[in-house]
């Protein structure tokens, strides 16, 4: 098991978003949520991600293996999110007064593993591997959507992350480079053995998932 959560909810007043939730991501995984709108895909992507955390509950745990990250404090918290996890969004979130390379580098300076030239030299393999080669020095309004989430996709690979968490990653993207980006997660997922959850309306996504996660009222719908 990689990440395991338990009875986790969330409100916004008296406004019940997830109502105890449980929810398994098995290493090697790739999971999609899905449901309609409203039903309380990205919140429940927020709390599994730690984004956010749930309401208050004695029951309510995550797991990341043995850790339980509800425990841990935000600064500790956020360490850990930076080395271990990895993020990808509808848009794509890059900064743009920075390059492409300069992009994919930040959350590996932030993480110290690395002198800073080995963490250059890993986002320009990266890039070149998502077939950016020509874009390193290309900041983000000089590129097209698919290949800023390609860039998103190489920030989100840069600490080496146990798993990923997307939401809605090619909600933005035309219908082919919305395959190819999906193309492009089942082949990190083989090569990497990253794990994937992610939020999607995409059926054609959902169906490939090794599993499907189905929300309606805030409860897991089975």
């Amino acid at each position: 098991m990689l990440l395991s959560a338990r009875k986790i909810s969330k409100h916004y007043g008296a406004i019940q978003v997830l109502n105890k939730i449980d929810v398994d991501v098995y290493e090697n995984e790739i999971v999609s949520i899905v449901g309609p709108s409203g039903a309380g895909k990205t919140t429940l992507l927020h709390l599994l991600s730690t984004l956010d955390r749930p309401n208050v509950d004695p029951d309510s745990s995550l797991f990341f293996k043995s850790t339980n990250l509800f425990d841990l404090k935000d600064t500790q918290l956020s360490k850990f999110r930076n080395q271990n996890m990895g993020f990808i969004f509808q848009f794509h979130e890059l900064l743009p007064e920075f390059t492409a390379l300069e992009n994919v580098c930040i959350p590996g300076w932030l993480a110290p593993k690395h002198a800073n030239n080995i963490i250059e030299n890993k986002a320009m393999d990266l890039l070149k591997r998502l077939g950016l080669e020509d874009r390193l020095n290309h900041k983000p309004l000089a590129m097209s959507g698919g290949e800023q989430q390609r860039v998103a996709v190489a920030r989100a690979l840069i600490n080496d992350p146990k798993i990923i968490f997307a939401d809605e990653p090619s909600g933005n993207l035309d219908t082919e480079n919305a395959k190819q980006l999906h193309d492009l997660f089942f082949e990190l997922q083989k090569q990497r053995g990253c794990s994937f959850v992610i939020v999607t309306h995409n059926q054609e996504l959902a169906k490939r998932s090794n599993r499907i996660v189905r929300l309606k009222d805030g409860k897991i719908d089975s």
